[in-house]
C-alpha cells in the first residue's frame, strides 16, 4: 500500500488562535543553518532551495527562532520567501541565546524577550508576526514576567499570538492566567511520551501541539513493529513516525526539519500515509 499523496494538504487542517488555519504538517527551519545550528549553512543557495520546495509542497506553516544561527534561519526565510505568499505562517520564537555552537543558554527577561522579537521582524521582514512562543523557562526569570512581555508585546501589534515551548502542565496553566496560549512545542514522538501530558491538556482546550525532535535526528529505531509497518506501506521509518504523530492527536501539527530537498520530500509524503487501526494501536504501545 503505497503513499497516495506527497502534498501537505494530505496532512488536514487545524486552526491556530480561531483565525489561523494552517496545514498539519509544517516545516522546522533549524536544521537549515551551519553545523552545531550556528552560523551559514555550506550551501545557503540550496537551504533557500528548501524553503522553496515546502511551500510548493504545500506547507504553510514554516517555524524558525532568532537562536538558530544565530538570526541566519530567520534572514533564509526572509530571503528565499519574501514577499511571502499569502496564507504562510511563520512562527518563530525567543528566549534562548548562543554562545556557541550547540551552546544553548535561556535568557527570558522582558528586556531581551523585547530586542528579540523586535530583531526577528527586521529579519523576516514583517510588521507582525503570527505566532511568537517562548522558546524556554528560564528559572531566574518569573514565568509571569516573561509571559507579560509577551502580551506586552502582542497589544502593541507585533505579535498576534502567543505561544510556549518546553513547558508542564503548571507553566502552561500559570501562563493561560495571563494570556490566551495558542501552541506549544515540546518534545514528543513515538518514543518520547514525557509531555503526554501536556499533550492531554492542549487536546482539551484546543491548543496546537507542536511536536519538536519528532524524529528522533535520525536516532529511531528502524526495525520491529516500525520496520514491518513502513514495509507495509512502502515508506520509511521517519514516514511512519510522522504519520503515527498525525493520527495521535488532531491538533498535532509536526515541523520536521531538514537541510535536503529529497529528505523534506519524503517527510512531507508523510502526509498521505494512513495506518491501520492496529498499527496505530502497535506502535502506540512501543512508547507505553
Amino acid at each position: 500500500m503505497a503513499i497516495e499523496s506527497t502534498d501537505a494538504a494530505a496532512a488536514g487542517t487545524l486552526t491556530l488562535g480561531g483565525d489561523l488555519e494552517v496545514r498539519r504538517l509544517g516545516f522546522g527551519a533549524m536544521r537549515i543553518t551551519g553545523s552545531g545550528i550556528w552560523g551559514p549553512p555550506p550551501d545557503p543557495e540550496g537551504a533557500k532551495s528548501v524553503l522553496r520546495r515546502a511551500v510548493e509542497l504545500g506547507v504553510d506553516f514554516i517555524d524558525t527562532a532568532s537562536s538558530y544561527g544565530p538570526d541566519v534561519s530567520e534572514e533564509l526565510i526572509a530571503e528565499a520567501l519574501h514577499p511571502y505568499p499569502g496564507g504562510l505562517v511563520i512562527a518563530t520564537k525567543g528566549g534562548l541565546t548562543r554562545p556557541g555552537p550547540s551552546q544553548w543558554e535561556a535568557d527570558c527577561r522582558p528586556e531581551h524577550l523585547r530586542q528579540s522579537c523586535e530583531g526577528s521582524l527586521r529579519r523576516l521582514r514583517l510588521e507582525r508576526i503570527d505566532l511568537y512562543q517562548l522558546h524556554t523557562v528560564d528559572r531566574r526569570v518569573p514565568l509571569e514576567e516573561s509571559v507579560g512581555a509577551l502580551a506586552e508585546l502582542q497589544n502593541e501589534g507585533k505579535i498576534a499570538h502567543i505561544g510556549l515551548s518546553n513547558v508542564n502542565v503548571e507553566q502552561l496553566g500559570r501562563a493561560r492566567e495571563i494570556v490566551p496560549v495558542v501552541s506549544v512545542q515540546n518534545r514528543y514522538s513515538i518514543g518520547d511520551r514525557e509531555s503526554q501530558p501536556v499533550l492531554e491538556v492542549c487536546e482539551l482546550e484546543g491548543i496546537a501541539f507542536i511536536p519538536w525532535f519528532p524524529l528522533a535526528a535520525g536516532g529511531l529505531a528502524t526495525d520491529g513493529a516500525i520496520g514491518r509497518v513502513a514495509q507495509e506501506h512502502d515508506a520509511s521509518p521517519f514516514q511512519v513516525a510522522l504519520a503515527w504523530l498525525l493520527a495521535r492527536s488532531p491538533v498535532m501539527l509536526p515541523i520536521p526539519g531538514t537541510s535536503s530537498v529529497e529528505h523534506l520530500e519524503e517527510d512531507i509524503a508523510a502526509a498521505g500515509l494512513r495506518l491501520a487501526q492496529e498499527e496505530f494501536e502497535e506502535l502506540s504501545a512501543l512508547g507505553a
